[in-house]
């Protein structure tokens, strides 16, 4: 007959077995999914007694932590104007009037000379007297990507030329001993004819028409820019334009001074030592005077070539090489005509222009 008594060790594992599931600590970690405090429900539901189910719980609230992502505001990173080009144009057109400097503004920076970088002008002016004068455009680029504009803001390069007119102005008045006239107001006069004419006035004239065939028939839209067949400064050549853009006109003026300067170099200090020797009615002196002219605006208009070459929205800039043909056709023309009589000597003249 079976007993109906338990034995100890069967009441031990009955109540093992009945016994409730001991209640865990509320954990007041939040929810990461959802970014609220779990409920008492579920906080009571964590499964206890089974290994398995419990791991199985942590890992889905382990996961649920390194998974969730905070939700992040979205911008609008599009700030280009609208696609029409009608628009886009009236927009780059109305940016590019409001970053160029004007000439009002810069010919007031003309009277802060503590604000002129004189070491700057004085390298550009040996650069260009160099075999590789293209290199004093690359800062004009830079210029660009900095400050949205190719013209230069700082005048000191006008204001050194000037100064270095000034002096010749001097030397050739006591050269030539102008005669009937103080010293004071021969000066006055040398100085009206090469800076205010020769400097200023043909400075003028050559950035308004540069800038205005460059303009009107030299710039590219849509298509390929670099000034030439080759490669402009910053490795331009090849490149889409898809912005219209004009040239400055300060640029224009920049790229004539840049191209006087060789002149001057030639045609206002190298004539000076050479005068006794170009004066001469002989046919030395007239080839020696018209070799050193010849020489002077041929750099000029190479120069100012390599100027406009330097902007990438521009081609066919050869153009402004054809004055280089006219130069030679003079050239030979007064070499052959010697003979005949028909010979101009270039100093001579030049003599006749500023001292007669």
């Amino acid at each position: 007959m079976l007993s109906s008594t338990t034995s100890p060790t069967n009441r031990s594992k009955s109540s093992s077995s009945t016994s409730p599931p001991k209640p865990t600590a509320p954990s007041s970690a939040p929810n990461i999914s959802t970014g609220s405090t779990p409920s008492d429900a579920s906080r009571l539901a964590i499964p206890s007694g089974n290994s398995t189910a419990e791991n199985n719980y942590h890992y889905r609230r382990q996961t649920s932590r390194t998974t969730a992502t905070p939700s992040t505001p979205s911008y609008n990173y599009n700030t280009t104007p609208s696609s029409s080009s009608t628009s886009y144009y009236n927009y780059n057109n109305h940016h590019h009037l409001s970053s160029h400097m004007s000439p009002q503004a810069y010919l007031t920076r003309l009277l802060d000379v503590q604000q002129m970088d004189i070491q700057s002008a004085l390298d550009q002016m040996k650069t260009l007297c160099s075999t590789s004068p293209s290199r004093a455009y690359k800062t004009s680029y830079y210029r660009k990507q900095t400050k949205d504009h190719w013209a230069r803001d700082d005048p000191a390069f006008f204001a050194l030329q000037v100064v270095f007119l000034v002096c010749t102005s001097i030397a050739y008045v006591i050269a030539f001993r102008v005669e009937g006239r103080g010293f004071v107001s021969g000066v006055l006069d040398f100085l009206v004819k090469s800076v205010g004419v020769h400097y200023i006035g043909w400075g003028v004239i050559m950035a308004t028409v540069g800038r205005l065939i460059s303009n009107d028939y030299l710039t590219v839209v849509g298509g390929t820019g670099g000034g030439s067949s080759s490669a402009g400064i910053g490795g331009s050549g090849g490149r889409e334009i898809h912005v219209k853009q004009k040239v400055e006109w300060l640029y224009a003026f920049d790229i004539h001074c840049n191209a006087f300067f060789p002149m001057f170099v030639l045609l206002y200090a190298l004539q000076f030592f050479l005068l006794p020797f170009v004066l001469g009615k002989s046919l030395f002196a007239m080839v020696l005077a018209n070799t050193l002219y010849g020489i002077a605006f041929s750099w000029y208009f190479y120069i100012t070539h390599l100027g406009y070459r330097a902007l990438p929205f521009l081609s066919n800039t050869e153009v402004f090489l054809f004055p280089i043909a006219v130069v030679v056709a003079l050239y030979v023309l007064n070499l052959v005509g010697y003979p005949f009589g028909f010979g101009w000597n270039a100093s001579r003249m030049m003599a006749y222009v500023f001292f007669d």
